[in-house]
């Protein structure tokens, strides 16, 4: 039964990566395809620069809770808590409810970036480490205005968190596991973001304001600025 359970748990977790909010708020509330907008992206960054923060905050919320949800999913096996087989578990979760949001069944495999999907991976699994993550990044955000630039410093620091901060300052065990898991996190997003790092350096990056939508509902009836 165990095995079971553990072969049906990713896919579970791929079905709730899929389910789209930026893409269900765009098209229930506001009658649009936030993928034809913008960045052309189903994620909290893009609706926040097209459709303003009262749309962008839900999806964020739900985007973070899928993935805290989808690693929670390592609780109904038999594996042993914290052990380097039970965060393996935890990361297969993660990676299956990540490469949903980013190729969701449920949306013609055109999703988003999973930033805040990935956020919600790293919260169940390193809570304290993440919550320092969070402060980097809004600091980051505060003074760049840069969604893009405050998300790849923050992933930059999450390794640096977990070794050196967690395992080596303060002296937690983290296992070998959970180590590699936070290279390879930051490594992601870096390379999920190679666009934008593109813009950056260009400076032609845009950067987000946090009032109302940037562009009148209104007028959302064909291609738009990115």
């Amino acid at each position: 039964m165990s095995l079971i359970i553990k072969c049906f748990l990713p896919l579970i977790a791929y079905l709730a990566g899929s389910v789209s909010a930026a893409v269900f708020v765009g098209k229930r509330f506001f009658k649009i395809d936030i993928r034809n907008y913008g960045s052309k992206n189903a994620g909290t960054t893009n609706i926040l620069r097209i459709l303003g923060t009262k749309a962008a905050l839900p999806v964020f919320i739900f985007d973070l809770l899928k993935g805290v949800i989808a690693v929670l999913l390592v609780r109904l096996t038999d594996l042993e808590h914290e052990t380097n087989p039970y965060v393996s578990f935890q990361i297969l979760l993660g990676i299956c409810v990540v490469m949903g949001h980013i190729f969701p069944i449920f949306a013609g495999f055109k999703g988003g970036k999973g930033v805040a999907t990935t956020a919600g991976v790293v919260l169940a699994m390193h809570p304290y480490a993440m919550l320092m993550v969070f402060g980097i990044f809004g600091l980051c955000l505060l003074i760049s205005r840069y969604v893009s630039l405050s998300s790849i410093i923050a992933s930059l620091c999450f390794p640096l968190i977990v070794i050196v901060i967690f395992g080596v300052i303060f002296n937690e065990k983290e296992t070998l596991t959970m180590k590699i898991f936070s290279l390879v996190a930051a490594c992601v997003i870096i390379v999920t973001h190679r666009n934008n790092i593109k813009r950056l350096l260009n400076g032609t990056e845009n950067k987000i304001s946090f009032g109302k939508n940037r562009f009148p509902v209104s007028d959302l009836s064909g291609d738009m600025p990115i």
